[in-house]
């Protein structure tokens, strides 16, 4: 059976890119403190309570999906933007686009007797167009709030699947499950084939999804909603580039009379013109 790639925090992210160009999918353990994941936890805590159960299986009748984690929990700005992350999937992504941003952030919480969700390829809500079979236009990740083992529901994943076809998603037998301890997290392509696995344990499992987009396709999760203007002028400019308030690439995103979303959100002039812009996300230095 074909294993997914692990690695360290300390390993490159050209070797990680590597791999998950290769396989689809990678594996970087302990990359995020246990203190801080509790804190993302304790910050989400009313709102996963509020969040109402899966109305059908795809989503989950067991589960509970809570987003707009930038603005209900700055602890989570860590691993939504994490430097280690980010530079992955801007060499994954790279050369389709001058930037990447969110497409969408969530914890899923698959409680006791969850069915496994079926299994399916992230890129399916762009399907009405058919990108090139080796194109990238997503990277997901699926970071562990608790340890991920067989029996709580670990994340399923088929390794080497970018290029199978449609019908591999009934392929459940070639499944791998993403077990890793609390903190890591699991890393693949929207062409690769996964899904959440069955809870046969009796505690809840859960887990962090991040997703990013290449800066010129529609956003899954509305960023703009789930974190208006106001929450989003408290974030690190690079989040707040990441989260959409900045051109997804000449003249995409401009606000009233040609102005730079990034300037207006921050009071400045914006000015009048696309020449010169800096579409890029910035280094966390900047």
């Amino acid at each position: 059976m074909t294993v997914i790639p692990r690695f360290a925090a300390s390993d490159s992210s050209e070797d990680i890119s590597q791999a998950l160009q290769t396989v689809g999918c990678v594996i970087v353990e302990n990359l995020a403190p246990v203190e801080l994941v509790d804190q993302i936890l304790a910050e989400m805590a009313p709102y996963i309570d509020a969040t109402p159960y899966g109305s059908e299986d795809f989503t989950g009748r067991t589960t509970k999906r809570t987003g707009a984690l930038l603005a209900r929990s700055r602890a989570s700005v860590d691993l939504v933007a994490h430097p280690l992350v980010l530079d992955i999937t801007k060499r994954i992504l790279g050369p389709y686009a001058e930037n990447f941003q969110l497409h969408l952030t969530q914890i899923i919480n698959i409680g006791p007797g969850g069915q496994a969700q079926g299994l399916h390829r992230d890129q399916w809500c762009f399907n009405m167009f058919p990108f090139p079979a080796d194109m990238d236009v997503e990277v997901s990740t699926i970071w562990a709030l608790d340890d991920f083992t067989e029996e709580n529901g670990a994340t399923r994943v088929i390794p080497n699947s970018l290029l199978d076809p449609p019908a591999a998603v009934a392929d459940t037998h070639r499944t791998v499950g993403a077990t890793m301890p609390k903190g890591s997290v699991v890393i693949y392509t929207g062409r690769t084939i996964h899904g959440g696995g069955a809870n046969q344990s009796n505690q809840i499992r859960r887990g962090l999804n991040v997703d990013y987009i290449l800066g010129w396709l529609r956003q899954e999760e509305n960023q703009y909603l789930s974190c208006p203007p106001e929450v989003a002028r408290t974030l690190p400019a690079h989040v707040q580039k990441l989260a959409g308030y900045s051109l997804g690439s000449y003249a995409l995103g401009y606000q009233d009379d040609i102005r730079d979303p990034f300037a207006v959100l921050n009071g400045q002039d914006g000015g009048s013109s696309f020449g010169g812009l800096n579409t890029s996300i910035p280094t966390l230095d900047q």
